[in-house]
Parts: structure tokens; C-alpha cells; sequence
């Protein structure tokens, strides 16, 4: 070989010179310069048209002069410049690798590319849509109902036996109860690995278990579902009537509209918000004591009045007649009715002369009000919420839904309106084309970048039919493992289109460098599928190596990168397949000839010319720096110095929350606000959000709830479409501000994540993240919970701050004498009864019909029960005196109570009244009594800030109670879990990598040469571009890091691979390296660019949503750009360093000796003259 400065190229010839010497002595330049001509040897050839070997050369002949010592002139003006860097020769191949077969046979090649195709277009349209993997979460919801039982009863009587059960569960991860007025609900998660139907056989079997320890008057037994926490309603629908009663509308909804839509394909289930039903009797204290009557007596008189049971049959000789007894009593007009006692003269007392009767609903504190711009407010709401079965698809569902309305529409009667709420499908549906958009807008960038480089639209063909093809058996392999489009997997192709080309860009180049050398298309295509194969081989699997982390990752956040991480792995494996079958074919079939005499474009005669000049100009630099190699030492000491400042500063997050159009939130007024007040604060909201512009309508919902505390009301806002309003994040504070200026409550809004991650163990109407208290001491668990809360008051970064820890809820304590009850013969158990009657609202009768059961519910009036003195007016039956008995309307006996009154014992005289506050719930965790924090962020602020300041705090208060532990649930949890995990997931791949590579190239220094070069300024090119743009590290982000450790490697691989041949050929290590780096320049910049300009749409920020997802573009283009200036140069000084460390250190290691050969060169020889070999002339 001769040194770089001692061969030039043209497209008249090629020159092999000796500066100094005369230009006009002619020689031949022989084919196979490697074996007759030795490094650094001065020798001066002239091209004649006697070359062989596949040379070129222009018959008119050479007119060309050596100017001086590092220029020539060329007096003719060539047609064209290739864009060959100086010192490339072609390799002698033999074999033509992987690819050969298919070059050779082209119809199997064509027929299997159409299989793709085919497959790929059938299985697209088969795809379900939908936001998010299919994530099923193994959660199941137990609820239990004890109506009258304050929190504490609740929580001792309820919640604790169950508790004790439920651990006992194999897989159960987390339980949370929550014990409020009358209910108490619990939410178990289960390890991932646990079976959703495994774990509610264990569920139903351990309520088995505790129903002996549970209270015998439970109304019903607990009640459990499984449930899927993350999946939200996909369409939300109202029914709206001013006439019809806010029962029967709950009965249309049920019957003619939920059960119609039930049993639709991909339907779940349908969740009715509104109340069902039922028939209230309010009794009149005063009234029944006049009678000699009881809350209890009352009771007993009702339940004996109305039955539904069977009685049998009548068995004639000829016909059977079966029994009805009308028995039950099924409208409030017949309770009117109904005999409950009579009078000394034995006259009837009805039901109706001591009570109020009406047809009412289950619960007449609950308050919902529906609101939509341009509609007047209806009387009576019911709300809808269809939800999806794990992994339908969510858009079809939804679409199906509102093919569905005319057919409702029809089957109602005309009072009832049917109108769309919110159609969740809409915003996924958005979200999908918004990176399809993107995806096709970096289409267009990355086919630009190639043909740019290459000049002619059939080159630009070959590469780009790369992209289609592995996307569509990307398409046919998602299918067939079940997977969705989703924004993760079309992020992922979106992601890949920017380095899906790579392989055939390596492949074509390498094809046209080639052909421009002289070869024919064909034989260039065979050589370079024999030169260039392991190459593609090592980059695919390299690059596909980064994500097999995240395929095994364990937990939540591996269910939530599978789907991603797979997608991205098989679109690699599928575009090195098409590089290695389909594009060396069409290379082989319709690239155009690149031999002196062929007429060239405009694009390549001019995008040859610029980059030969930077080609050369790198070259030069290039020396330069390997003579200062000294530099690499403090550039990448900065770029560790880098990493550690942008991974402790830069704000972490783990999604932003992009604009779904949908707010939620609560306002909170003081402890104890009756429903009434309630309902009043209900109406001063509702106003608020009418006058709110960017509001199209509302649904509140005030008074009582099961998981919702009574001094608490519930805010779902749905603004206008986007065009109509501005950004999600400006409308909120605008509208909490609002709300909250009302006098006497509190607004925390927050918007519905485009992307939400829940787990289910928390409640997230206070905040979107949790962190919960808990311990076996109840009062250090509330201290705690104090201290830390003021602690956290000093946080600027929360928009809100909220504990569920409330303990000043006005409760009333009945203290019984029992003494005085004992001297009047009234037992405890009688007391403690005529309480629950009265004021519990707990049903006395259970009416049966065919579409649905409802309740009696017997009470005292309202006007009884507004004040602590109220309780003076009941009156409680002595154990000894004349016993009551009572018949229903049927006949029987009743007793004469008018004038008994003796038998009564008012409860004034045996109890006493003490006004103390209480909680107004109570929490456990894993059984022990709990506090949780829940938060808001402010816009700028990161979770991990907040984390971090959190935990700060708890650890200033665990000094003093080391009793209290702390954990963080639901999304912030995995956010922990996520950036705790992130450094062992960087270096899993990384080591995996290195694993790869090491293995391919059967060294153990090659993988580090090809890794550390890229890796760590890639890293720091995206974390700083994150830092300049004021982002932050969110799950986007970490998807870019990624893909930068597999994009930026390429550059490492594709100048090693042609090093080691040249060091094969007998060139020493420098100039190995060099030649190496110029020659690999060109697909250098054309993979890197196509890979940047696949990710500048997303960190422009293209659609509606784009701002969620710009960190990822950020990432990837700051990453691309830096780590491209650095490795230039850096890789070819590590290079150097490397193999002398091999060579002088691991090589006097028999078990770490490298199989290569190392060759510093030979001395240069004494001139002498070349004698060529006679050669035929082409």
C-alpha cells in the first residue's frame, strides 16, 4: 500500500505520485497494489489505458501536472466528482455473504417481500386502538354496607376482620380500606404475576372466612369486583329528562340503555351515576309516641305487612293451579295504606297517620347537577360510563356506542333526552394521528436526507422501500402477539423511522462506493453483500440489544414498556432483514452505473463535489487531532462531569399531562357541612363553571357519597374542543381560582392525564399523587401527618396539598344509664335498635321485581333529625309491659297501644348527649391505621422535586416518631420505582451491548472502542438540550436515552469494521483508522441524519398534544448532533489507545489475546521502480 498523499482519485483515472519528482514518467497502476507495493515506498505512476483489474480510464488521455507537493491541477475539467474519499480502494471479497442467495434468486426475493406486504396490510386494519398497552391490572374492590355506623364502628367491625383475612391471600401486594359513614371499601393489588381470577376465588373465599366475625345485621354480605383501575370509561352519555323523577329515569337508564349497550363486543361493563329507586317512609316521632308506637314497632309492622314469597300449588285431577300470593306491596300508595296498629276502639291506624310516604330514591342527600352549553338544566340526570374488556379496542367501542343512540333514542319515551357526555375515544384518537402525522412528516425528512446524499431518485428508492416493508412486518408480528396501536408502539415506529434505513443506507452505499471504483452494479452488489454483511449483522443486533432490558423489566413499569420495547426490537430486526434480502437485490436490478463515461445528475455531480470537500477537509482535521490525542483525555471528562451535573439538576416526571379536555377535581367545605349546606355550595360552583368560557359542560355531584367524604363535592368539567379554547393548563388555574373565591370552600382541580398510570390504591380526586402514613400506633400516625403536613406547607411547588386525615367532624355521643335503663326495663340492645331505625336510613323491606329490586327505607322526618335535641322526642319500648304484635292489611290481630303510653320510656330518661368531634374516616394500610397526602404540581415543577423535598421532610419527623413508616403510592410511586431503576436499566443495555459485540468481533476492547466514544456524549447532548429548553426528564425522555444508546453506536461500528480489514490487509493502525473514518464518513452522516430528521418532528412539536412528547424529540436530535461532533474524533484516538493496550498489556495474557493482527507498518524501502505485470486492456 502507498500512504494517503500518495494516491489521488478522479474520474479521468486514478495516480499514484511521488511529490517532487517529474509528473510525465508513465506506469501502470496494477490491480493489486497491496501485494507489489509497500507502505511509505516513494513511487511515481501515470494511469494509461493499459489498467486492469476492473479500472477505469478515459481514452482521450491525461493532462494533468503535480503543482507541488500536496496539490495536482487537472487542465480537463471531469464530468463529474465522485464523492470517494481519497484513501478508499476497493477489498478484494470473497463469498457474498447472507445476501447472496437472494441476489440470485429474485423471484423467491420478489415473492416473499409481497408475503410481507400482504400479511402487513391484513393484520394493520386488524389492530385494536387504543391509549395505552393493555395493562391488566390484577385489583380487586370490595364494598360493604353497615348504614348508621359511624367510621370508627365501621373500621372495628368491618374493615379489620376482613383485613386480617385478606392478608392471609398468597400474591396480595397492597390493601387500602377506607371506612366511612355506613361504608367501608378495600382495594387490594395483587403482585402482577397473580391471576385476576386466581385472586378473586381467594377474595370471595376469604369473605367466606370473616363472615362469622362480621356484625349478624349486615343488610348484605360484602361485595366484590374486579376492577382495572387504569382503564378509564372510553364513552361517557347522560339521559336528561324535566318530567320523570330521578328514580325512574335510574330505571330507564338500567333497562332500556345499559343493558343494551352491555352487550356489545368489547363492552366491560356500564357503570349508572345516579340514584335507583325507592320508597321513603317518614315517620313522625311525636306521632307515634301519642299511639303508644315505636320507631321499632313501626319496623316490625311494616315488615309484616309486605311479603314476596311462594305458597305452593294445588295438584286437581285434571289441572295444576300454582299459587301467587299478592303478598308484596310494591308502590308507596299501598304502604300508605297499610294497617300499622289500632286504637283502644279498634279502629285502624294507618301507616299514613303516623308517617310520610312518598316515592323517592335510595338516597335524597346525593345532589347532581348536569350542564351543557345550550341546553337548559334538566330536572333529573342520570350519567353513563361505558367501559372497555382489557385489550378491545377502545375506538371501535366507543364508535359502536354511538351507532347505538338512534335504537336508544327510539326506545325511550320522548321525556327523556339522550346526549353524548364525553367521548374519551376522541382524544386517543387524536393522540394516535398526531404521531401518525409526525411519523409520515419524519418520512418525508429521512427520504430527503438520502436522496440529498445520493442524488438519484431509484438509489433513494432502494433505501427508502426499507421503511414500508419493516413496518408492515412489524404490523403482522405485533398482531400476532396480540399488541395494539397505542402512543407507545406507534411512538416507537415513529422513533425507528428516522433509523429503519441505516441497514440499506450501509448496504447502498457501499454498492454505489463500488461501482464508482469501476465495478459493475452486479458484481458490486455480490461484493458488498460479502464485505458489508457482518456490518449490518453487528449494527442490527447491537441496536436491537438496548431494548431487551426493558422487555424483562419486572413490575408495572415492564407491563407498561413491553409493548413499546418489542415493537422497536422486531421494526430493527425486521429492516436488517430487508437490507440483508430485498435491497441488495434491487441494488443488483436498477442502481445506476457509477463507471467514468456514465453521465451523472445535477443532485449527485454537485452533492458529490461538496461532499468530497468535507470529506477532505475532515480528513485534514482529522490528523490534526490524532496528533493531539491528549484532547480526547478532558473532552471526556467533561462529558462525565456533564452527566453527573444534568442527572442531579435536571427535574424529573414521569408524563406530563398532555390536553385531554377533561378537569376533575373537588371542593371541599368545612367538617360537618350538612348536605344542605352542601347542596348550596353545589349551586355557587355550578355557576361558576357556566360562566367559565372555555367550559362546554359540567357534572357535580354534592352531599353523599360512599368514597367521597360528605363535606366534599365532586367537579368532572369538560371544556370545548381545542380550537376553541386555550391550552388545558391555562384554562385550570383560571378555573380553581374561581371556585375558590367562593366564601366557605376550597377548589382543587387538576386535569384527567392524557396518559394516566394508576394502580388503583389511591383516590386521585384530591391529586394525582400520593404518599401514604401509616403505623400500629393510630395518634402517632395523626401527629405525623400533622407535622409533615406543615412541613410541606413550605413547598412552592404544590398547587395543592391535602391530607385524608380529618378528625373534626362533628359526632354526638349516646351515653346509656344503664342503670336508670335497668329500673326501667329497657335493655341496651333496645336502645341501640330504635337508634338504627331512626336515623340510619337503612332499608325495613327489599321490593322484588323483574328488571331491578328497591328499598324501604324507613326513617324519622327530616324535620326530627336536624338537631342534637330532636333525639329527647323518641321513645323506646319497655322489655316488660303488653307485647305488640301487627298484621298487614290483610287482617289480623294488633294490639290496642292507644293509651299505653306507660310502656314507653322516653330516651331523655335513660341516655345523655355529649356534642365531640371525630374522624370523618378511617384509614388503613396493610391493616394499620393511615394518613395520605395527596398533591398537586404547579405547571414548571417536577415530581422529583417534590419527591425529594418530601422525603427530606418525613425523615425529620421519622426522627421523632420512628414508629410512622411512609411509602409513596400510585403514579408517584412508579415514578420512584421508574428513575430509582434507571441507571441499572442504562447499564443493562449497555452491558448487553457490549456482550453482542464483543462476541461478534471476538474482542474484548472493540466493544468499548465501538460504546464509550458514543454513549457518554450522546447521553450528555440529550440531557443538555433537555436543560436548554427548559424540559424535563420524564418516561418520553428515558425512551430517548434508549435510543440514542442504540442509534449513536452505529458510527463506532461502521469505522472499527473497516479498520480491522485494512489492519488485515497489512496497513498499520493510524492509518487503518483514518482511512477507515473517511471512508465511512458519507453513510456516517447519512444513517445520523436520517435518524435526526426522524426525530425533529417530535421535538418541534407537531399536533395538538406534542408539548408531552417533545422531550423525547429534544433527547434524541441534542443527543444525535453532540454525540456525532465528538465521536469523529474521539473514537478513532480511543481506537489507537485500545489496541496498544490490547496489543502491550491483554495480549501477554494468553486467555485475553485478541485474534487479530496488529501492524504498525514497515519501514519505507529504498526507491525503486515498479514493474508492472502485462495486463489486458478493458
Amino acid at each position: 500500500m502507498v500512504s494517503r498523499q500518495g494516491k489521488q482519485w478522479s474520474s479521468r483515472g486514478n495516480w499514484l505520485w511521488r511529490p517532487g519528482l517529474k509528473w510525465n514518467q508513465n506506469h501502470t497502476i496494477l490491480p493489486l497494489l497491496p501485494k507489489t507495493v509497500r507502505l511509505r515506498q516513494r513511487r511515481r505512476c501515470k494511469s494509461l489505458s493499459n489498467m486492469t483489474g476492473g479500472e477505469q480510464h478515459d481514452g482521450e488521455g491525461e493532462k494533468e501536472a503535480a503543482k507541488d507537493r500536496q496539490h495536482m491541477r487537472r487542465e480537463v475539467t471531469p464530468a463529474a466528482v465522485s464523492a470517494v474519499p481519497p484513501e478508499s480502494k476497493l477489498v478484494q471479497v470473497k463469498g457474498s455473504g447472507l445476501s447472496g442467495p437472494f441476489i440470485r434468486r429474485p423471484v423467491m426475493t420478489v415473492l416473499l417481500t409481497l408475503s410481507v406486504i400482504v400479511a402487513g396490510m391484513a393484520t394493520y386494519n386488524k389492530l385494536a386502538v387504543n391509549d395505552l398497552p393493555a395493562i391488566d391490572y390484577p385489583v380487586i374492590q370490595v364494598t360493604c354496607s353497615y348504614p348508621g355506623a359511624n367510621p370508627t364502628t365501621m373500621a372495628n367491625n368491618i374493615a379489620t376482620p376482613l383485613e386480617k383475612q385478606f392478608l392471609q391471600i398468597p400474591g396480595l401486594d397492597i390493601i387500602t380500606s377506607t371506612s366511612t359513614q355506613g361504608n367501608t371499601s378495600f382495594t387490594l393489588q395483587f403482585v402482577l404475576s397473580k391471576s385476576i381470577i386466581d385472586a378473586a376465588t381467594d377474595v370471595q373465599a376469604a369473605i367466606q372466612r370473616a363472615t362469622g366475625k362480621l356484625p349478624l345485621d349486615l343488610p348484605s354480605p360484602p361485595t366484590f369486583t374486579k376492577t382495572n383501575p387504569n382503564d378509564q370509561a372510553v364513552y361517557l352519555m347522560g339521559l336528561l329528562s324535566d318530567t320523570l323523577t330521578d328514580g325512574d329515569l335510574y330505571k330507564y337508564a338500567s333497562t332500556a340503555v345499559a343493558q343494551r349497550i352491555a352487550i356489545l363486543p368489547g363492552v366491560s361493563q356500564v357503570n349508572i351515576y345516579g340514584v335507583q329507586g325507592a320508597i321513603r317512609i317518614k315517620a313522625d316521632p311525636a306521632g307515634l309516641a301519642s299511639r303508644g308506637l315505636t320507631m321499632d314497632d313501626l319496623a316490625s309492622a311494616i315488615k309484616a305487612g309486605t311479603v314476596y314469597a311462594g305458597a305452593g300449588q294445588f295438584d286437581g285431577v285434571h289441572r295444576t293451579f300454582v299459587l301467587q300470593p299478592n303478598g308484596q306491596i310494591d308502590e308507596a300508595e299501598g304502604y300508605r295504606n297499610l294497617i300499622v296498629a289500632r286504637n283502644q276502639d279498634g279502629s285502624p291506624v294507618y301507616l299514613r297517620d303516623v308517617a310520610d310516604v312518598r316515592q323517592s330514591v335510595q338516597d335524597e342527600r346525593l345532589s347532581r347537577t348536569f350542564w351543557m352549553r345550550g341546553f337548559n338544566p334538566p330536572g333529573s340526570v342520570v350519567v353513563l360510563a361505558v367501559s372497555r374488556q382489557a385489550g378491545a379496542n377502545a375506538v371501535e367501542v366507543a364508535n359502536s356506542v354511538k351507532a347505538l343512540f338512534p335504537e336508544l333514542r327510539a326506545s325511550l319515551p320522548g321525556s327523556i333526552t339522550l346526549v353524548p357526555v364525553f367521548d374519551r375515544s376522541q382524544s386517543i384518537v387524536d393522540s394516535v394521528q398526531d404521531v401518525k402525522f409526525t411519523l409520515i412528516i419524519a418520512f418525508i425528512l429521512v427520504v430527503m436526507v438520502i436522496y440529498v446524499f445520493l442524488g438519484r431518485a431509484t438509489d433513494t428508492l432502494i433505501a427508502v422501500v426499507a421503511l414500508p416493508l419493516s413496518v408492515l412486518l412489524t404490523f403482522a408480528v405485533m398482531s400476532a402477539l396480540n399488541f395494539s396501536i397505542n402512543n407507545l408502539t406507534l411512538m416507537a415506529l415513529t422513533l425507528a423511522i428516522g433509523f429503519l434505513v441505516d441497514d440499506a443506507i450501509v448496504f447502498l452505499e457501499n454498492v454505489v462506493r463500488r461501482a464508482e471504483h469501476g465495478e459493475s452494479i452486479l458484481k458490486a452488489a455480490y461484493n458488498t453483500a460479502g464485505e458489508i454483511s457482518f456490518t449490518i449483522l453487528s449494527m442490527t443486533l447491537s441496536l436491537a440489544a438496548v431494548f431487551i432490558p426493558l422487555v424483562f423489566l419486572p413490575g408495572l413499569l415492564g407491563r407498561i414498556f413491553r409493548e413499546f420495547s418489542v415493537t422497536i426490537i422486531v421494526a430493527i430486526l425486521a429492516s436488517g432483514l430487508v437490507s440483508l434480502t430485498l435491497t441488495p437485490l434491487m441494488c443488483a436490478r436498477i442502481l445506476g452505473e457509477r463507471r467514468a463515461g456514465h453521465k451523472r445528475p445535477w443532485m449527485e455531480r454537485h452533492t458529490g463535489e461538496f461532499i468530497q470537500r468535507v470529506i477532505a477537509a475532515y480528513g485534514r482535521i482529522l490528523d490534526k487531532f490524532l496528533d493531539r490525542a491528549w484532547l480526547t483525555v478532558p473532552i471526556l471528562l467533561g462529558c462525565i462531569l456533564g452527566l453527573w451535573f444534568f442527572f442531579t439538576h435536571l427535574p424529573f416526571t414521569l408524563l406530563p399531562p398532555g390536553d385531554s379536555g377533561f378537569v376533575r377535581g373537588v371542593f371541599i367545605a368545612q367538617e360537618g357541612s350538612s348536605p344542605a349546606q352542601m347542596h348550596a355550595y353545589q349551586q355557587q360552583v355550578n355557576q361558576k363553571l357556566k360562566d367559565d368560557p372555555n367550559i362546554g359542560q359540567f357534572f357535580t355531584l354534592a352531599g353523599f357519597a360512599a368514597r367521597t367524604a360528605s363535606s366534599q363535592g365532586l367537579i368532572f368539567g369538560f371544556l370545548k374542543p381545542r380550537n376553541q379554547r386555550p391550552p388545558i393548563e391555562q384554562c385550570i388555574p383560571q378555573l380553581q381560582k374561581s371556585i375558590s373565591s367562593i366564601p366557605g370552600i376550597t377548589a382543587i382541580l387538576q386535569p384527567n392525564p392524557v396518559l394516566q398510570i394508576n394502580v388503583g390504591v389511591t383516590n386521585q380526586t384530591q391529586g394525582q399523587y400520593a404518599y401514604t402514613l401509616s403505623g400500629i400506633v393510630p395518634d402517632d400516625v395523626y401527629a405525623a401527618a400533622d407535622q409533615l403536613m406543615t412541613k410541606l406547607r413550605g413547598f412552592k411547588g404544590f398547587a395543592s396539598v391535602r391530607s385524608d386525615f380529618y378528625n373534626n367532624t362533628p359526632n354526638l355521643t349516646v351515653d346509656i344509664d344503664r342503670q336508670r335503663a335497668a329500673t326501667y326495663g329497657v335493655s341496651t340492645s333496645a336502645v341501640q335498635s330504635l337508634l338504627r331505625t331512626a336515623y340510619s336510613q337503612n332499608y325495613v323491606y327489599l321490593i322484588k321485581q323483574p328488571e331491578d329490586q328497591y328499598q324501604v327505607i324507613l326513617e324519622v322526618k327530616d324535620s326530627a333529625r336536624a338537631r342534637p335535641s330532636d333525639l329527647n322526642d323518641l321513645y323506646v319500648r319497655k322489655n316488660t309491659g303488653g307485647s305488640f304484635s301487627a298484621s298487614g292489611a290483610g287482617g289480623g290481630t294488633i294490639a290496642t297501644t292507644t293509651g299505653t303510653a306507660s310502656n314507653l320510656v322516653p330516651m331523655r330518661a335513660v341516655t345523655t348527649t355529649k356534642q365531640i368531634v371525630g374522624p370523618q374516616a378511617v384509614n388503613h394500610f396493610n391493616q394499620f391505621t393511615s394518613v395520605t397526602i395527596n398533591f398537586n404540581l404547579l405547571p414548571d415543577v417536577a415530581i422529583g422535586d417534590a419527591t425529594k423535598f418530601i422525603e427530606n421532610s418525613f425523615a425529620q419527623v421519622h426522627q421523632q416518631l420512628p414508629g410512622v413508616q411512609a411509602t409513596f403510592q400510585g403514579e408517584a410511586l412508579v415514578f420512584r420505582q421508574l428513575f430509582q431503576s434507571l441507571p441499572m436499566l442504562l447499564l443493562a443495555a449497555i452491558f448487553v451491548m457490549y456482550v453482542i459485540l464483543g462476541i461478534l468481533y471476538e474482542s474484548y476492547v472493540h466493544p468499548i472502542t465501538v460504546l464509550f466514544p458514543a454513549i457518554v456524549p450522546a447521553v450528555v447532548g440529550g440531557l443538555f438540550t433537555l436543560w436548554a429548553f427548559g424540559s424535563t426528564l420524564s418516561l418520553y425522555s428515558v425512551i430517548g436515552l434508549f435510543l440514542l444508546l442504540g442509534i449513536v453506536k452505529k458510527n463506532g461500528i461502521l469505522v472499527v469494521d473497516f479498520a480491522l480489514k485494512r489492519i488485515d490487509e497489512g496497513l498499520g493502525l493510524r492509518e487503518a483508522i483514518h482511512e477507515a473514518s473517511l471512508e465511512r464518513f458519507r453513510p456516517i452522516m447519512m444513517t445520523t441524519l436520517a435518524a435526526l430528521m426522524g426525530a425533529v418532528p417530535l421535538a418541534l412539536g407537531f399536533g395538538h398534544d406534542a408539548s408531552a412528547r417533545r422531550p423525547l424529540g429534544l433527547v434524541i436530535v441534542g443527543g444525535l448532533i453532540f454525540s456525532q461532533l465528538v465521536t469523529l474524533f474521539v473514537t478513532p484516538v480511543i481506537y489507537l489507545w485500545l489496541e496498544w493496550f490490547q496489543e502491550h498489556v491483554l495480549d501477554k495474557v494468553p486467555f485475553l489475546r485478541s485474534a487479530h493482527t496488529h501492524h504498525e507498518g514497515e519501514p519505507a524501502q529504498e526507491d525503486e521502480e515498479i514493474q508492472p505485470e502485462p495486463a489486458a486492456v478493458h
